[in-house]
This record gives C-alpha cells, sequence and structure tokens, in this order.
C-alpha cells in the first residue's frame, strides 16, 4: 500500500516526531555529568492498523486519549494514559516507506508488563470482556498476575506485587 501526504498530514507528522524527540531529550538529561540519567517510565509508540478500534479496546482497560493527531475522526497517531501508564499509538500508513526497521505485522515479539494497585478489580471488570489469555493467578516470584491479549494481538500482562 502506498499512502502520499498532503501538506496539512506532513505537518502532522512533524508534530508526532517532535513529541517524541522532546520525550527523548527529557529522558537524557543528566542529574550529574558523570551519571546517566535516571528513567522515570517508559512510553512505547505501539504501531497498529486500526488506531479507532485500538481506542475502543484500550478504553475498556480504563485508558483515556489525552493526545491525538490530527485531533477529530481519522488520528493517525494517539497518547492514551491510565494512571502513570502511557502508550502512543501510531497507525502503520502514516510512517509510509519510512522506518524500514520497525515490522508491519501485528502483534510482533513484544509483551506489554502493566503494574497494577488492584489486580482482583482490573480482572473482574475485563475477564468477561476481553479474552484471557492467562488466568489470575499467583507466581513464584510474588506477584498475582493476568494476561491478555489486544486487539492488535500484542499480550498485555497485568501485575499486582505481594
Amino acid at each position: 500500500m502506498h499512502v502520499t501526504f498532503d501538506k496539512k498530514m506532513k505537518k502532522y507528522l512533524l508534530v508526532i516526531q517532535l513529541v517524541m524527540l522532546i520525550s527523548m531529550v527529557a529522558a537524557q538529561t543528566k542529574a550529574h555529568d558523570n551519571e546517566p540519567a535516571a528513567m522515570e517510565s517508559v512510553s512505547p509508540n505501539i504501531f497498529v492498523r486500526d488506531i479507532k478500534a485500538t481506542i475502543d479496546f484500550y478504553k475498556i482497560l480504563g485508558f483515556k486519549v489525552m493526545t491525538a493527531v490530527p485531533e477529530g475522526n481519522d488520528p493517525i497517531f494517539v497518547m492514551m494514559t491510565c494512571g502513570t501508564a502511557t502508550f502512543m499509538f501510531q497507525a502503520f500508513g502514516s510512517i509510509e516507506n519510512t522506518l524500514p526497521i520497525i515490522s508491519r505485522s501485528d502483534g510482533a515479539s513484544l509483551l506489554l508488563y502493566i503494574k497494577e494497585k488492584d489486580i482482583q478489580s482490573m480482572y473482574e471488570n475485563v475477564k468477561d470482556t476481553i479474552p484471557v489469555l492467562l488466568e489470575l493467578e499467583k507466581t513464584f516470584y510474588g506477584t498475582t498476575e493476568f494476561s491478555i491479549k489486544d486487539n492488535n494481538n500484542y499480550m498485555l500482562t497485568f501485575a499486582q506485587n505481594e
């Protein structure tokens, strides 16, 4: 599939790149010249085929859209948050023939590990709506976890430390 971009769409792509650049620069700020910067969080940028379906899926999990580019009914990029967790979703089509290192297949080899404060409530809220891959269980390493597959074939594991 070949996608062409007008000036307005190129402007939106530039905004996305600027947001990502600012995030990277902020993460590289050093406390001292001889010490690496302390990381505070990670916000994956996940490439998907259907942004609208992804928004709907992650709303079930409690996420809210914080930023959409362009704003309106047909975004190519969204930033969603739930508590302190932030995910960015970007349409495969928005990168056209650039960034060849990014796989264009759903799911990839990625598992998103998400810490929860109330794992039982989270499990109860989604177990009848979303297919559960691994049921709620206590692990040998001291967490209670369960796993689901999102609408883009990514595995999400929710965990609470005991």
